[in-house]
């Protein structure tokens, strides 16, 4: 499948509710990952982890730190999942259906680090770290940012530390992982 493709995809029904929410198609450094796509008016004026939300925000926050790389924003599953008008969790069907669309996308962008916003997310991606094809990147899980936001503001400081020196640490850890 090519990256073009992903807009444009059927695999399951949920694009039906909103066509894929994408972000801008360029070589990464870093890759953010989170669940499923959220509500926007204009599916062009969006991104996914915009940082219109709680979670872009923080995401937005831990970015200012690194002028010096690049960042890509996505979602495993691209369109909206409904329950009637209310947002809910993808079905693992739809993160099956859509996991093919992820794997495009990681192989169009090719990031050093791949980070995985929550659990779910991640242990619906982690089989792939083994594989040779991707062992251009590292899958990284951290909590989701929402998580944080909602349940441990406190520590919201200490998060963005902390994430901000796992991409320190983890960019600069390993020769194949260093930019060009």
């Amino acid at each position: 499948m090519d990256f073009n493709n992903i807009a444009t995809c059927t695999n399951c029904e949920l694009h039906k509710n909103q066509k894929a929410l994408l972000d801008k198609p360029i070589h990464a450094d870093i890759f953010w990952l989170g669940l499923s796509a959220k509500k926007v008016e204009n599916i062009n004026d969006s991104i996914p982890l915009n940082s219109d939300t709680n979670t872009g925000k923080i995401i937005k926050e831990i970015e200012t730190r690194f002028s010096n790389l690049s960042f890509y924003k996505s979602n495993l599953v691209k369109c909206l999942p409904l329950n009637g008008k209310k947002l809910r969790y993808p079905t693992q069907y739809e993160i099956n259906a859509c996991k093919q669309n992820f794997i495009c996308e990681l192989l169009c962008i090719r990031p050093k680090l791949v980070f995985c916003l929550g659990q779910k997310v991640f242990n619906s991606i982690k089989d792939l770290s083994n594989l040779q094809e991707f062992s251009f990147c590292k899958f990284i899980h951290i909590e989701h940012p929402s998580y944080i936001y909602v349940y441990k503001r406190k520590f919201l400081n200490d998060y963005i530390e902390k994430v901000s020196n796992l991409i320190k640490n983890e960019y600069t850890k390993f020769p194949t992982l260093n930019k060009p």
